[in-house]
């Protein structure tokens, strides 16, 4: 039970990470203009690499629920594990949402705590295809990284914040560069911000289970 409740904890509090110094960047650039995309980016990017060294001999380093789908489907976790990391992701979401709220006595009211949003010119179709895309490419790092044997040792956490860094780059301005259920989520839920808020559980989910299926079944070495 101990071994658990550690897991779900590092899931937590790195999900919370996230969205607090991801989510924190975004309101911060809304109040002073002084962060930008880039370092909007670099934020997200820096709190996964953070938690991930913090916490990924601990429970993985998830972080994500698209992340915790594509274990599922590669039959590296059971479907009870999946469902505890999962609620423990949505929390630690969620309550950092809550504190970023207080913090800032709600935000503007156009950035909804650092919600996604899907640009009106993109439309919510094309934006979940650039979501899968992104967990596609996260996923796929994930498992060169820190999944398959062969890969170096001490790096993954790098070569994950910096994927997410880049995908931010390409989809901030697009579909809000979320990728993660938990991290739209969080925020949308505290908002009360739903336009569109299944873009970012398909598109990941999709994108990140088809990622782990891929590695899996054609990149693993065999024994």
């Amino acid at each position: 039970m101990k071994e658990h409740a550690q897991k779900h904890l590092a899931e937590f509090i790195g999900t919370f990470a996230l969205m607090f110094i991801g989510g924190g960047a975004i309101l911060q650039h809304a109040a002073t203009q002084s962060v930008g995309t880039t370092g909007i980016a670099v934020a997200h990017g820096l709190a996964i690499l953070i938690s991930i060294y913090a916490f990924g001999h601990i429970s993985g380093g998830h972080f994500n629920p698209c992340v915790t789908f594509g274990m599922l489907l590669a039959r590296r976790m059971s479907l009870g594990q999946a469902l505890n990391y999962w609620v423990a992701q949505l929390l630690g979401a969620i309550v950092a949402a809550w504190v970023l709220s207080a913090a800032y006595h709600g935000g503007p009211p156009d950035v909804h705590l650092g919600a996604p949003s899907v640009d009106p010119n993109l439309g919510p179709n094309m934006a979940m295809v650039l979501e899968a895309i992104m967990a596609f490419l996260l996923v796929t790092v994930i498992f060169g990284s820190a999944v398959d044997p062969r890969s170096p040792h001490g790096f993954a956490g790098l070569a994950i914040g910096l994927t997410i860094t880049a995908n931010i780059l390409v989809g901030g301005a697009l579909t809000g560069g979320a990728f993660n259920p938990a991290r739209a989520f969080g925020p949308a839920l505290v908002s009360g911000y739903w336009q569109d808020q299944w873009v970012w559980w398909v598109g990941p989910l999709l994108g990140g289970g088809v990622a782990a299926l891929l590695y899996e079944r054609f990149f693993l070495k065999r024994a």
